[in-house]
């Protein structure tokens, strides 16, 4: 019977159901820290595009506007520049870029205005210095160097009114100023340089006249040396002295029946080696450098193999010779040349004998050009 009974009863049904449960909410934190990534990275790109496409002054005055610790960078961005001139320090009690400092003009009684008062940026204070510290090279006082109040009256109890009037320079703009502070520097120069080319004209001029006093005296030494020796009177003629451009010259000219040297030979004559001597002591006393030129009359040199180059230029070694033995120092000669026939000193007549000549020319070197006389 149990046995029917259980066959016969209904079996429990059981049913299992699985609750599928959910993981808890993970917030939205990571869609902030993703934002600031998109940010970060357009931030990027705009700055490697304004990097591309801005110039080194355009970037420079970017820099400045947002350098605060630069005080010249306040005023960096002015008319014209980026930004239309405005910084963020124009406002602001701690951070103004007006400056500390500030000029007013002076009441008797009255206190002055915020209308009155002439601020003072940091280029205002970086002119005022300049020009202060001109002021004192010159001796002269700086301007407003009183106190902003001066002006209400003098030591002796009057008003002043020149104190507390403002510097026109402080007045005008920052550009004005600067270029006013460089045109004052670049007169200062220009003055100083014309003061010195001025000085160094005066010292030329100085050695001009001191050489030729020099010249004039040599000159004259061999002048009075010719006149009194009896043997070279009858000679006194054939030399001659004068000024040229190019210094002092001393000639030694042939005469008809009366010549330097020996026909068509560099011997000297007697009468010529006496009076290269007597020259020597006054041109010893000179320091200029010395050049010797032979000349020869236009006759064609007859001896074979010869001509008049070599005859004019043998005539100035000789001559050369007998002044480095007189005791003349040779390394003041310069120049020693052979000009045949192609600078006559009379040119109307080719065959004179005064074309036959040596010339000494003591050079000027402090740059004098003298004319002949």
């Amino acid at each position: 019977m149990a046995r029917g009974n259980k066959a016969d009863g209904k079996r429990p049904i059981i049913i299992k159901k699985e609750e599928v449960t959910e993981g808890g909410h993970h917030g939205g934190a990571w869609k902030v820290a993703y934002a600031d990534f998109v940010t970060a990275m357009m931030a990027f790109f705009l700055l490697m595009w304004l990097l591309n496409a801005t110039t080194d002054e355009q970037r420079r005055g970017l820099a400045d506007y947002f350098s605060p610790m630069n005080p010249l960078s306040h005023g960096a961005s002015g008319s014209g520049q980026p930004f239309g001139g405005k910084t963020p320090f124009e406002t602001g009690e701690m951070v103004s870029d007006r400056g500390t400092m500030s000029v007013v003009e002076g009441r008797t009684n009255e206190q002055p205005t915020p209308e009155d008062a002439i601020t003072e940026t940091s280029m205002d204070h970086f002119v005022r210095e300049q020009h202060e510290g001109d002021g004192a090279k010159s001796g002269a006082a700086p301007p407003n160097s009183g106190p902003p109040n001066s002006g209400t009256a003098s030591a002796n109890g009057m008003a002043n009114p020149d104190a507390g009037r403002v510097d026109p320079l402080l007045r005008s703009s920052p550009d004005a100023r600067v270029l006013a502070l460089v045109g004052s520097k670049t007169a200062s120069a220009q003055a100083a340089l014309t003061r010195a080319s001025a000085d160094a004209a005066a010292v030329k001029a100085e050695q001009q006249r001191r050489e030729q006093v020099a010249f004039d005296a040599a000159a004259q030494q061999i002048r009075e040396a010719i006149q009194g020796d009896k043997l070279l009177e009858d000679i006194a003629s054939q030399i001659s002295i004068d000024q040229t451009p190019e210094g002092l010259r001393i000639q030694l000219l042939d005469e008809d029946k009366r010549p330097m040297f020996a026909l068509g030979s560099a011997e000297m004559v007697d009468r010529a080696r006496e009076l290269l001597v007597k020259m020597t002591p006054a041109l010893m006393k000179l320091s200029e450098p010395i050049s010797i030129a032979g000349h020869t009359d236009a006759t064609p040199f007859r001896s074979g193999g010869s001509s008049n180059w070599e005859l004019s230029a043998e005539r100035a070694n000789a001559t050369r010779r007998l002044l480095v033995e007189a005791g003349l120092p040779e390394g003041r000669i310069r120049s020693v040349t052979g000009n045949a026939d192609r600078d006559l000193l009379l040119p109307a007549d080719p065959m004179a004998a005064a074309n036959r000549r040596i010339a000494i020319l003591v050079l000027r070197t402090a740059g004098a050009k003298v004319a002949a006389p």
